[in-house]
């Protein structure tokens, strides 16, 4: 799960999606440099703060994981761009049912496993069964559970019948990997059909990438990559600064950042994010599950204080689980805006006009600790007392998204589209309005884009209004760059960080 492991829903039908037929080497959305002589044997440096909980992205690999391997190591029938287009990548072709349930796939000649292995249809039956086993921990697990059968008549093609109408499945599809049926140890080894096979992994110190001389498609512009992982964003701009990484994934210290602007030997790209920073209470908790709560303390939080003072002029305020990039996107700012008359005004409707305290289990990295403060400190002027309890990652997952034993939590959620989470009340938060759900519901089985969008805005405003969540800011997406490097990525698109492009000047 991406939350910064969470999930997504799309907005393509497949019967009228124009999909490019391209390889890896495509460079949409990346960045560019001036003249100079590339060297196609370089080693290309990656600074993160997120490395892999293991290498199995369905078994709780986390935002690592997607990081350094999706794309990279391993393939989808299906590939989103960092432009957030949808392309084919190892379904050669497609075929859509008229009934609109049923999906036949034709794989593309010449895909080999790095084991040497050819591609056939029982691998990609096997990493779909894989996503919907009893044990995964996919957030696609649920988008995906619309599959009903999946049968291979031969070796090229996969037949997929779905039991309803899925508007989003072809979409869906670009985050399941194309694993090797026959492979074993997934958590520490891989076997995919990425430009890139897994070189080292030195856990807690970085894991390496080197170029897949038997790749199908074009292969990687540079011989090795090298994810290097940091414990805080301090760490990870002096390695910048030392040129011990050529480039960072995603910037976390805005303060740090006019020691790059003003340095001809580095670039500053501000790019499209889609990471949601949310106050996520739990709506079977109380007093969270009174709505006049929620809406209190939402309209308690000067949201935009707490960005400019996390991020100065950068990210922005959006309102809702819907950023700009994405299809229903509305403005919704004005919705349970700052406003503590009103949070009073509505604390005492409801019951609390001395306040209460609650427990607001915190992750332990940036910028999570600063956010907590912050939203004690707001919550204090209108009587509501906060008591933080700092967790690991790890302990979140299993405290909060597995057992959903919390009150409220701070999270980020990475991906795009991935409102619909608000339509399934067994989700961590426990957001269930019945009208939510059926809107969502409709929109997955909606029959074009328009009709889908109509739904989603609904959906959209009415659990803005239920202060469903308190959506604290969208994240920048800033990556800052070595001025030798060209061809990274711009947008932090569910994570992934595609390194084939990167070229670096010798």
């Amino acid at each position: 799960m991406s939350l910064k492991k969470t999930s997504l829903y799309a907005v393509t039908t497949a019967a009228t999606l124009s999909l490019a037929l391209t390889a890896c080497g495509g460079s949409t959305g990346s960045a560019s440099s001036g003249g100079g002589t590339w060297d196609k044997d370089a080693t290309v440096n990656i600074g993160s703060l997120y490395e892999p909980q293991n290498l199995d992205n369905t078994a709780g690999g986390g935002q690592g994981v997607t990081e350094a391997l999706n794309g990279n190591v391993y393939e989808g029938l299906f590939r989103l761009t960092d432009d957030g287009d949808v392309e084919k990548l190892l379904a050669a072709d497609y075929k859509v049912g008229d009934d609109g349930l049923t999906y036949t796939f034709t794989l593309r000649d010449g895909v080999k496993f790095h084991s040497g292995k050819e591609l056939t249809s029982a691998d990609v039956k096997y990493s779909l069964q894989k996503v919907l086993a009893e044990d995964s921990q996919s957030a696609r697990k649920s988008n995906l559970e619309v599959v009903k059968d999946i049968a291979t008549p031969d070796t090229k093609t996969v037949k997929v019948t779905l039991s309803q109408k899925s508007i989003s499945f072809v979409y869906n599809l670009s985050y399941v990997w194309i694993v090797n049926s026959e492979a074993k140890n997934l958590k520490t080894t891989e076997d995919g059909t990425g430009p890139y096979t897994l070189a080292k992994w030195t856990r807690g110190s970085a894991l390496g990438l080197k170029r897949f001389a038997g790749y199908w498609g074009e292969a990687a512009a540079n011989k090795e990559v090298v994810f290097h992982y940091y414990k805080d964003a301090t760490a990870l701009n002096n390695a910048l600064l030392t040129n011990a990484v050529d480039v960072v994934t995603s910037e976390q210290s805005p303060d740090a950042l006019e020691q790059f602007k003003n340095n001809q030997n580095y670039k500053v790209n501000d790019g499209d994010s889609t990471t949601k920073l949310l106050l996520a209470f739990n709506d079977r908790a109380k007093p969270f599950d009174n709505v006049k709560v929620r809406q209190a303390v939402s309209a308690a939080i000067d949201d935009k204080k707490l960005l400019q003072s996390v991020w100065g002029d950068y990210g922005q305020l959006i309102g809702s689980m819907v950023p700009p990039t994405d299809p229903w996107y509305e403005d919704l700012t004005d919705v349970n805006a700052h406003d503590v008359d009103k949070a009073k005004k509505l604390l005492a409707e409801a019951g609390y006009e001395d306040g209460f305290t609650f427990t607001l289990d915190t992750p332990n990295y940036d910028p999570h600790p600063t956010a907590a403060t912050f939203i004690k400190s707001e919550l204090a002027k209108v009587g509501i007392t906060v008591e933080i309890n700092t967790i690991t990652p790890d302990e979140w997952y299993t405290k909060v998204y597995q057992n959903h034993d919390f009150t409220a939590t701070l999270q980020e959620h990475v991906n795009d589209r991935d409102l619909v989470w608000y339509g399934n009340p067994d989700f961590y938060w426990g957001y269930d309005n019945k009208q939510v759900t059926a809107w969502i519901d409709q929109a997955e089985k909606a029959s074009t884009t328009a009709e889908q969008t109509e739904l989603l805005k609904k959906a959209n405003r009415r659990t803005a209004e239920d202060a469903a969540s308190d959506w604290l800011y969208l994240y920048p997406q800033i990556v800052v760059a070595n001025s030798k490097l060209s061809g990274y990525p711009l947008n932090g698109l569910n994570s992934q960080f595609y390194a084939y492009d990167i070229q670096k000047k010798g």
